[in-house]
Order: structure tokens, then sequence, then C-alpha cells
């Protein structure tokens, strides 16, 4: 068996164990609902009794179960049953019994037993008997709340989650994996150095901090500088489109779930009208026109009065808009639209995470216009990009092509070619086999190249995306003049290396563990005048490096030398200055290295020198000594 498919039966069927042993102990009218494997174990949702609950305290006691039915080893018997002798089985399971009754008429239906006294609703497969899990490497790490099926209005639930592996050894450097994660974790990071914040007013949408803000223009400026080489031209277009704008891109049919709504009224004033009720009571959009009751008052609208718009999730629509302007000629292809627009994209309340799920987020996005037979050109100029800038952020990546999904839109034959295309322009730069296919994961309007990166600690993360679009182009009648003269339609190329640029700077605050590159750090430099008559230098250096285009911040307080010294150490500023006499009357600087190194009596203009360089390169390495 293969080793993925063995993780999967193994732990797929110790959430079988974990059931029956919450069960055992929490007693039978535990309701019991499903118990995936995931990618480092497995979890289970239940509903336990009234006044019962699972805590960090009560693990070990699950666990201790969990070993013991282990060791009873019992047969584990699988079982097709009708539809009725399933409901019959889970008469009192509330769950299982919505579930079957939600299979489709013709599933077949399959139950496991594991002993007498356990049965669940499973396709399995799983081990023939629970001495197969013996020397089980498995510990409960965390408990949380879940709804039943991800509905909010639905049943509250409680997941138990559990790293599950095949060897000890694996688990124990598992929790150690993850015990790095939590020391590298950007959302206490993030506080510490005070880059950004959220608050419940405005859900998974990050309040940027004046530090955090100068690092996010720093990746700005990176971003703009390299595409600026590669001949990207940047434009910026409304946040809010009106929902005729969805329907022709395709986004209102394929998209509408994650897009924040902003209904309009024409012809009446904010306090007509009780906005809260319209959006409550959402009006299907296939039908005819109908009317809405406005429940503030007594008025009636017709539906053409409510004039709806939406935060845009992305920027494609705003692109094709702007190519479409005005005619085109072969000889102006391609066209590099780069943008950086704030998105909006709604997500579930446990959904989001920190930086890394967020519903408001820029992207260094970029939408080429091109002839069919730039493709190839384009897209090796555009992985060249990624080259260049996940080098510089010192991570690897794999690609993964991701083919047409069900729901795709368009010609199955151009489709093919696409496709075709892709897999040409992967073989020639990765050789054939050194990528991934996923299939059937493309988006709906063309097939995808996903750059997955690779971080300090092994773990990945997709950022860049190389999407290829023959779909847009004719939902907008996009075309340029060819040179027989002829009117042809442009081939879009989607692109984003960073891809959010919240959750890019999530990974590298992790992967750096907010020891960021000189380049990078918010402040580059701190300046510690030791007293007070030493502040007049002190403002001359600031000025010079300021002028520079260097990072600097100051503190002239009468605070003690080495409490400002500890300030700027805690916000991890590369450099701090310490100056004194010495330094002032020999037009030098006195350094304190981040890592604790210190160079003292450095000319002012060689340390000048040296940090433009490390800006100018965009340096990984932190300099600590002088030639």
């Amino acid at each position: 068996m293969e080793h993925e498919e063995y993780l999967k039966l193994y732990r797929h069927s110790l959430a079988h164990i974990l059931a029956k042993a919450v069960i055992e102990l929490y007693g039978k009218d535990v309701q019991y609902a499903i118990g995936p494997q995931i990618e480092d174990g497995a979890y289970y949702d239940f509903v336990l009794p009234e006044g019962k609950t699972i805590s960090e305290s009560d693990f070990k006691a699950i666990e201790d179960r969990m070993h013991e039915i282990i060791k009873r080893k019992e047969p584990w018997t699988r079982k097709e049953v009708t539809r009725e002798e399933a409901l019959s089985i889970f008469k009192d399971q509330k769950f299982k019994t919505e579930l079957i009754q939600d299979l489709p008429a013709d599933e077949k239906i399959t139950v496991y037993y594991t002993g007498d006294d356990y049965v669940d609703l499973c396709r399995g497969p799983h081990v023939e008997n629970s001495q197969e899990l013996l020397g089980a490497a498995f510990k409960i790490h965390s408990v949380s709340m879940a709804y039943w099926r991800g509905d909010e209005k639905r049943d509250h639930m409680t997941r138990v989650y559990m790293y599950a592996f095949p060897s000890k050894d694996e688990l124990k450097q598992h929790i150690k994996m993850i015990e790095e994660a939590k020391e590298r974790d950007h959302k206490k990071i993030g506080a510490q150095l005070e880059l950004f914040m959220f608050n419940e007013t405005a859900p998974g949408m990050p309040y940027w901090l004046p530090r955090g803000w100068k690092m996010y223009k720093a990746l700005l400026a990176y971003s703009r500088e390299v595409q600026e080489r590669h001949g990207y031209t940047e434009i910026a277009a409304p946040l809010i489109n009106n929902k005729k704008l969805w329907l022709v891109s395709g986004h209102w049919a394929h998209y509408l779930n994650n897009m924040f709504i902003v209904p309009g009224f024409d012809g009446y004033t904010k306090a007509d009208v009780n906005i809260a009720d319209v959006v409550e009571n959402p009006k299907d959009e296939t039908e005819e026109p109908k009317t809405v009751k406005i429940q503030a008052g007594s008025l009636i609208y017709n539906r053409e009065n409510i004039d709806t718009m939406a935060a845009k999730p992305m920027n494609c629509p705003n692109a094709m808009l702007t190519y479409k302007r005005k005619n085109r000629s072969y000889k102006e292809l391609p066209i590099r639209y780069s943008e950086y627009d704030v998105l909006h994209r709604k997500e579930k309340s446990g959904q989001m995470n920190g930086l890394f799920r967020v519903q408001e987020f820029r992207q260094d996005d970029d939408h080429t216009f091109v002839m069919e037979s730039q493709i190839k050109s384009e897209i090796a100029d555009i992985i060249s990009i990624a080259d260049e800038v996940y080098k510089t952020f010192g991570v690897t990546y794999r690609a993964e092509l991701s083919t047409r999904p069900d729901d795709y839109m368009g010609d199955i034959n151009v489709w093919n070619q696409a496709e075709k295309d892709l897999k040409e322009i992967l073989d020639e730069k990765y050789g054939e086999g050194g990528y991934e296919i996923n299939e059937g994961d493309g988006a709906f309007y063309g097939p995808k190249i996903d750059l997955q990166i690779k971080d300090a600690i092994g773990r990945e993360w997709q950022c860049g995306t190389i999407q290829l679009d023959f779909q847009l182009p004719h939902n907008f009648g996009l075309t340029y003049t060819a040179e027989d003269g002829t009117q042809q339609m442009p081939v879009v190329i989607h692109r984003a290396i960073y891809g959010s640029l919240e959750r890019f700077i999530g990974i590298i605050t992790e992967n750096f563990k907010g020891n960021f590159p000189f380049w990078l750090s918010p402040y580059q430099v701190g300046i510690v005048p030791i007293r007070t008559e030493h502040n007049a230098y002190a403002k001359k250096v600031e000025d010079l490096l300021r002028d520079n285009g260097i990072r600097v911040e100051a503190d002239y307080s009468d605070n003690n030398m080495k409490t400002k010294i500890k300030t700027f150490r805690g916000y991890k500023d590369p450099y701090v200055l310490v100056l004194g006499d010495k330094e002032a009357a020999e037009n030098t600087v006195s350094i304190n290295i981040r890592g604790n190194k210190q160079l003292n009596g450095v000319p002012l203009d060689q340390f000048l020198e040296l940090c433009k360089k490390m800006n100018r390169e965009h340096s990984l390495e932190l300099v600590d000594h002088l030639d």
C-alpha cells in the first residue's frame, strides 16, 4: 500500500477509536458526527450530553481509553446496509440520520463495527482488527468549537483534534515542529513588533500599524521595482462595482457566496429604507422582477429600484475594461497591467486565521494580454520573476499544474490546448515529472500553475499563481488587430508572485522569526544618544540616513541608554547606533548589531554606504563585520 494511502487508513481508523473512547467516557447520549483524517492526524465532532465538556485536562484520560480499546484487539466488520437499515441503526443519532437522508438514492451505504458496541457510518477502508493499531503514535492536542456542516446557524459542536503518525519518532518530530511553529507564530510576533492588529468591528481585516506599514510599503516597492524591469505598467480601479460587471465576468455565478454585496437604492434616501431587511431577504436573480417589501414603513419598491453593487474580490474584470477602452494592435502586445488594489472576500468566521486567511487584502496582481504565440515566452518570463523574488527571501518552491474543473467555462478544445501549452512550458523548465498535476483543480476560466514555497521549518504555502484565461477576453469581447488585418481575441494571463501580501507577510514573519532582512525591516536603524548633549550629533546622523532612504528612528529622551537600546532590540531593529563624545568628535558610529555583536568607531560615511548597499541588493544576511 502506498504510504499516503496507509496514513489515511491509519488515521481514519484512529478517528473511530477516538469516537468510541469519547462515547465510553461521556455516555451513550453523545451525538457523534464526522471524523475525517487530516494532514497530521484526525478530528472528530461531537455534541456532548448537557453539562459535560472536554478540556485540556481531559486529554490524557481520552488517550488512555483509546489505548485500552486498541489493546482489546477487537475485529472491525464492514457491512453493506439498506437505507432503512442504516436509519434504524442510527435512529438515536441526529447527525448520522441527516447524512443518510442526504445520500443519493442509489448510493451504497456501508457501516463499520468496532467490536460489538460501536458502529459508524463510513465508506472506509479501515483496519481489520484493532491489533493493527497497537503501538499507535497519537496525541490529542486541542479542542475547539465547530458548527455542523460549517453553518453558523446549525448545532455547536465540540471538535477534538489529535496528531497521528506511524511511529513515535515521527510523532515526536512533528510535535517539535509544532512547538517551533508556535515560537514563530506571526500573530504573536506581529503584536510584539507592533506590525498589525485586528478589531471585531472589521473581522478578518487587518489594521496596519506604523511599523508594519513601513514593511508593507517595502514589499510593494520591491515588487514594483522588479516589475518595472520586466515591462509592467500599473493601474488602479474602483473597489466597488455594479453587479453588471460581475455578471459579464462570470464571478456572480461562480463566486457570489464569497463577495460582499452592497445594495443601493435609486431615488430614495437612506432614511426611506432598512437596508438590513433587504440583505436578509435575498432574491433569486434568475427570476422575473418582483417586489420587495421594506419594513421601515409601508413602502414597496420594485426590484429595478435596487442597484446592486459588490466589493471586488478580484481585479480581473477591471483590467478587462481597461484594455477595452480603445482599439488595440498586435504591435502593442503584450500589455501588462499590474494592480495592487484592496480586495474583499467573504470568509466563514471559523476559517479566518491571522494574516493567513483574511477578508481584506492586496495582491501583487497582474493581467497580461498576449497573442497565443507569446504565451510560452511570457510565462517563462513570469517564472524568472518568481525565481528572483523567492531567492530574495531565501525560499525554494515547486510548481503544480491544475487542470479543468467540473464547472469550467468555454470550449473544451481550447482548454485541452491550454493545458498542453502549460505542460510543455513546465517540462522545459523543470523537466518531465518535475512538477505535480492536480486534476480538476483549475479555475473555472482556465488552467493554472501554482507555486508552492517552502518555509524555514519545511511547511509549504501556495503563494504564486499563473493562470491562463481564454474565457474573460471572450466574455468582455476583447480584440486586437492582427498583422493580417483580422480581428483576433487576446489571451489573458493572470499572475501573482507574493499572492496575498497579507498572507506573504505572515509567512515571512514566521520564516524570519521577526528578524527581517535589513532591506525589509520596518525600521532599519535605531539611534541612541548616550546623553541629551549628544542629541545634536544624533540628529545629524538621523537626517543623513533618512535623506538616503534608510528607515531610521531615534530616542532623544533622557531615558537611560540601556533602556533605549533594549527598546530598539525589542523591535528587532538590525542596527542600533550608540552615539557619545567619541563618535561626535570623530564623525563615527558605534553599532549594536542584532544578535549582540558590536562594531565600534565605524566612519559614518562607511556605515551609510553599507546600508545603501544592503537596500540596493536586497541582502538576506545582515553585515556584522567590516573588511
